[in-house]
């Protein structure tokens, strides 16, 4: 993912909801979120070329998504692929801290990341670049390709419009609205990652579209109090135009007791 903005425990009837999108080469063949028959119990999409995903959720409620860290100057030349990361998350048993911990022992072998994670019961990241591991209180939260909550222009609109659309559960259209706009940001308050500017205005909106590189999939997650889970995944064409929808509902296996 590039941009997720997550709500943990900002809602009452919603303790977990995410709104997401999936920025890539647009020649990377994957597949849209699915039960996976090789990792029972483990919804997402796939990448086909190495295998992992960038977001998913399992039937026990553990939910984990990825952004890489933008800096040219820490690029590495076949480093295995980030994806199995949020795979291996997602098919362990350890909790939230356990998870990260784990996670932070083996990051260094892989490009810059963050990756977010939660057990069901708390929520945490780990930002490989700064080696930090930390569990998150209730609150809203943006992260894009830097750290948790840098103040870019898009994921600072997105945390406002995000807390917006939370009024309006169940209903997801503004979500998907938030993870749609295409406005690049000002010339004054583009980032300066280490790429062209021509490149910072193209990556600088929530929906990208770029030479080669885009908004491949939005997708919104929510995980109701009493254990309803929402997964609804929209797949864009390079146009921008829509290519498919997916929805998965399900209940938490420990809930249905």
């Amino acid at each position: 993912m590039c941009l997720i903005v997550v709500g943990w425990h900002a809602h009452p009837d919603f303790p977990l909801v995410v709104a997401a999108n999936r920025d890539e080469f647009l020649a990377r063949p994957a597949i849209p979120a699915h039960w996976w028959g090789d990792a029972p119990g483990l919804l997402a999409g796939r990448d086909l070329e190495a295998g992992g995903t960038w977001m998913g959720v399992t039937r026990s409620g553990r939910f984990a998504a990825l952004t890489n860290y933008r800096d040219p100057t820490r690029h590495r030349p076949g480093a295995p692929s980030r994806g199995a990361l949020v795979r291996d998350s997602l098919a362990g048993h350890d909790d939230t801290g356990g998870t990260l911990d784990a996670l932070a022992n083996v990051s260094g072998g892989y490009a810059g990341f963050n990756l977010l994670f939660s057990d069901g019961r708390s929520l945490g990241i780990h930002e490989s670049t700064t080696g930090s591991v930390r569990e998150l209180e209730p609150g809203i939260y943006g992260l894009s390709n830097h750290l948790l909550d840098t103040p870019w222009p898009k994921v600072r609109l997105a945390r406002e419009r995000f807390a917006a659309a939370l009024d309006a559960l169940p209903d997801e259209a503004g979500f998907l609205a938030l993870l749609r706009d295409e406005q690049p940001a000002p010339e004054g308050d583009l980032p300066a990652t280490g790429v062209s500017p021509e490149w910072e205005r193209w990556l600088s909106p929530a929906f990208i579209r770029a030479p080669g590189y885009g908004t491949r999939c939005s997708t919104v997650l929510a995980v109701g109090r009493d254990g309803q889970v929402l997964f609804r995944e929209w797949t864009w064409h390079e146009s921008g135009s829509l290519d498919s929808e997916v929805t998965h509902r399900f209940v938490i296996a420990e809930r249905r007791r």
